[in-house]
């Protein structure tokens, strides 16, 4: 089925036709969609019950008072009998929520909030949840002190999301598993750019205020949504027919800003020879000036940066719409499926780009000594929320697959990654799942040698 851009009215009539040619509903049990999905690390993140198809946000935002004014529309699927099911969202005040065009009633448990629909929904039929609300984006601290979510700036914010932001700014199912579309209508003061993921639909100013319009056709991750919006100067390129938009903030632009992504069409098109197609139908950056952001982000099809990047942070991002947004993880200990895979396209590029191998990048890093805290955490038993950015899932993860490459040899290891991109491309994955992949491509048993990578504490000597 082709997919088409469609905001709220749309998603409604589609719902509304699907019910219509519904058999009449029966009594469905009492049953309730869990409050979480049981993520090891942020156990409440996500919501059962229920799968998430296309979210439609119209925004309406003042950075003076830092006030947002919004409507989420949520096309959904129940994936079980529901009397009861949960979205995640922190802070506002909820003005109306309807479930299937008919007011339902809703409470609020910390960032739960906890929806009656007045009919029960059936396991397998379509539904669609409107959700008026009103106020202050709540801004997140992470267990590691970082902020996420809606980070206001001078003059808007800063919207990034890893791991938990999302409900900072909209009801969301938050779990990186339940993938979905999303369109955003994104409204501002006349003068400010919101930057949304996709392809831009359109841009109108009406009495001084400027609507922007973005379509995500592949399915997103929730944490991977962004509306960052301020002052921003535009420009719209290509790789290949793939548009690219730019957005610089003009504080950074004598910092090199545009010319740092003027390096993208080149990149996208190294990784795409190297991983297979890139994942998604647009690409571009943002480059704003929040030095209280303090990193970067892999947000779909927009990386943004918190300050003119250097190149290899640029690479880097790029690698992310491969590993990480196309190919998702599962659950967050994974998340040096993200972050190793990402250091090691910055060590592969640079071994292709005339610059150190990736052979001796790895045995810089191995030089560390065995009582260096480095070696105390492996990339897959971190332990602990508070370690989720930290080197071992980036730079140790990056050895592993250092290590990999020399024990399998070139062809089998590259082979194992384009077939990972390729057969988990808008899916998700677990560290198992690339074992077994790397064992069946390579022809190899290497439990032994994942083991001492990925698991075990302290400096590999033998694999």
């Amino acid at each position: 089925m082709s997919r088409k851009a469609y905001g709220a009215t749309a998603v409604a009539l589609a719902v509304a036709v699907a019910l219509a040619g519904a058999a009449p509903a029966q009594a469905a049990p009492s049953t309730a969609g869990t409050p979480g999905l049981g993520d090891p690390y942020f156990p409440l993140a996500g919501n059962g019950g229920y799968d998430v198809r296309h979210y439609s946000l119209g925004l309406d935002y003042v950075r003076a008072g830092n006030r947002l004014r919004a409507t989420a529309v949520i096309l959904a699927t129940a994936t079980q009998d529901l009397s009861r099911f949960d979205l995640d969202l922190r802070g506002f005040t909820v003005t109306s929520l309807t479930v299937n065009f008919a007011p339902a009633l809703f409470r609020r448990d910390g960032q739960e909030l906890i929806v009656t629909p007045r009919h029960p929904l059936r396991a397998g039929r379509p539904f669609v949840v409107r959700v008026r609300y009103t106020g202050q984006p709540t801004e997140i601290i992470d267990p590691d002190g970082s902020s996420d979510g809606w980070v206001p700036t001078a003059d808007g914010a800063f919207v990034v999301n890893e791991p938990q932001g999302s409900p900072g700014w909209y009801p969301a199912n938050d779990n990186p598993r339940d993938k979905a579309t999303f369109d955003f209508a994104v409204t501002v003061p006349q003068g400010i750019t919101a930057i949304g993921n996709g392809r831009l639909v359109s841009r109108t100013t009406h009495r001084g205020k400027t609507t922007w319009r973005w379509y995500e056709d592949s399915p997103m991750a929730p944490y991977l949504a962004t509306v960052t919006n301020g002052v921003f100067q535009l420009r719209i390129g290509h790789a290949g027919r793939i548009p690219l938009y730019h957005a610089v903030d003009p504080l950074e632009v004598p910092k090199g800003g545009f010319d740092r992504l003027a390096a993208e069409p080149e990149i996208i098109q190294f990784f795409a020879r190297l991983y297979g197609p890139y994942p998604f139908s647009s690409g571009g950056g943002i480059v704003d000036h929040a030095p209280e952001v303090g990193y970067a982000l892999e947000s779909q099809t927009r990386s943004q940066y918190d300050q003119t990047p250097d190149a290899s942070t640029v690479v880097h991002e790029i690698s992310h719409q491969w590993f990480g947004d196309s190919v998702s993880l599962t659950v967050w200990p994974d998340i040096w499926l993200n972050e190793g895979f990402a250091t090691w396209s910055e060590w592969i590029y640079a071994e292709r780009h005339g610059g150190v191998t990736a052979q001796q990048a790895f045995d810089e890093a191995y030089a560390r000594p065995a009582t260096d805290p480095f070696w105390a955490r492996p990339p897959a038993n971190l332990g602990g929320a508070e370690f989720l950015f930290t080197d071992p899932a980036y730079e140790r993860g990056a050895m592993t697959l250092q290590a990999l490459r020399a024990k399998v040899g070139d062809a089998a290891f590259f082979a194992i990654l384009r077939r990972w991109c390729a057969h988990y491309r808008n899916g998700n994955v677990t560290t198992a799942r690339f074992i077994a992949l790397a064992e069946t491509v390579s022809g190899r048993q290497l439990d032994a040698f994942f083991d001492v990578w990925l698991y075990r504490v302290g400096k590999p000597t033998t694999w």
